[in-house]
């Protein structure tokens, strides 16, 4: 096929010796098939800004720290430079998560490093030796489904533990090859304590795998592993050896809210009956 644009560098320098074909075709970037020496890998051509379909980057952004001032600056100016430095920094983010999410115990493609807007990495590959399939592709009976359910949430925990949150997780972003489920498409991660939004997100990736597995599986559907997750992270009781439940009880904060209504109201009905007693006392005078 015709070597696509952005990869072509990657050829010039050795990096990569042959685009073998596409991939697919997502809301930030392209994927295809390559070979580096006798490795079969894939290569990540992000989609320039104007490109991308992918709504609502600056909530995603939101916490994200730059090591450099000078970029910092540019980057809240926006300035062209500013720009290439905030593209540059969306690209280097999928990485970074990768490694760090690696370490962390998460299943995720191998990253080879990023080369002007194109992420080498690992391709998950089945036990044919073909591309893995995307989890929507995939169904299984109801045991296997709580299994690989379990498995996602223990991922999603490390993830918190780490200190991210995927952001984007659903059925279309986890591979599964023979042993199991695998994260991908993680350009949008957020940091957990810097950003605002990251709760209701944990809670959105929680609930998209939950509902997925919950086809195969509808006791999964009253599990709540987002709330247990969040409120020990808060509590900074979150670890990578938590065993977690899917269970969660209310604080019961609502009921307390309910008490101090009815007292507040009780106050009220005794000053308004206070007040009544000395206007009639008034009237008789």
């Amino acid at each position: 096929m015709k070597t696509p644009k952005r990869i072509q560098p990657l050829i010039d320098d050795g990096i990569v010796d042959e685009v073998l074909r596409p991939l697919m075709s997502g809301k930030e970037a392209s994927v295809y098939v390559v070979r580096c020496g006798e490795e079969i890998r894939c290569a990540k051509v992000y989609k320039e800004a104007a490109q991308r379909s992918f709504k609502q980057a600056v909530l995603y952004q939101e916490g994200r720290k730059v090591r450099n001032s000078r970029r910092a600056r540019a980057m809240e100016k926006g300035s062209k430079f500013g720009r290439k430095q905030q593209e540059d920094a969306w690209h280097n983010a999928e990485v970074d998560a990768l490694y760090r999410l690696a370490r962390a115990g998460v299943r995720v493609p191998q990253p080879y490093g990023c080369f002007d807007g194109v992420l080498l990495m690992e391709l998950v590959t089945d036990e044919e030796g073909g591309v893995a399939p995307r989890l929507n592709d995939v169904s299984m009976p109801a045991e296997q489904a709580c299994e690989d359910h379990a498995l996602v949430m223990h991922y999603v925990k490390l993830m918190l533990v780490a200190g991210l949150v995927h952001g984007d997780l659903s059925e279309f972003n986890v591979l599964v090859d023979e042993y199991g489920p695998v994260i991908i498409d993680l350009p949008q991660a957020v940091d957990a304590a810097g950003n605002n939004n990251a709760e209701s997100m944990l809670h959105r990736d929680v609930n998209n795998m939950t509902e997925y597995y919950g086809q195969f599986a509808p006791e999964l559907l009253e599990t709540r592993y987002a709330d247990e997750m969040w409120a020990l992270y808060e509590e900074g009781e979150l670890t990578e050896d938590t065993e977690l439940t899917g269970l969660f009880e209310d604080s019961g904060e609502a009921a307390d809210v309910d008490s101090v209504l009815l007292e507040i109201k009780a106050v009220m009905e005794e000053e308004a009956e206070r007040r009544e007693r000395i206007r009639e006392a008034n009237e008789d005078d």
